[in-house]
């Protein structure tokens, strides 16, 4: 059983929804801190959330960001499974920068 400390980090540059992670195969994550930075000077909000196959579960719904700000989505750790996606979603493009850390265990 190997465990490896990772990060992985997006600039929403888009409104779209852009995956953060994806569970690899015969792996599964902790997701210790979702942090999100604001540096447009204007507040946003940010959607997070967790999809396994066709089911999209809502972790964070249109969660607020202020102004220049740094946010930490996570007050406890998030389990991802095998093959599941993180997603998030800009209400403005070009405004925040998302970053994951996390611990796989495969």
């Amino acid at each position: 059983m190997a465990n490896n400390y990772k990060n992985s980090k997006v600039d929403l540059t888009t409104t779209n929804a852009t995956v953060l992670y994806t569970a690899p195969a015969a792996t599964t994550a902790i997701i210790k801190s979702i942090l999100v930075s604001e540096d447009s000077g204007n507040a946003d909000t940010l959607t997070v959330t967790l999809t396994a196959g066709t089911a999209v579960t809502s972790l964070f719904k249109v969660k607020a960001v202020a102004a220049n700000a740094t946010v930490e989505f996570l007050t406890q750790p998030l389990v991802v499974m095998e093959s599941e996606i993180l997603k998030v979603t800009a209400a403005t493009a070009n405004r925040l920068h998302v970053t994951a850390s996390y611990l796989e265990v495969s």
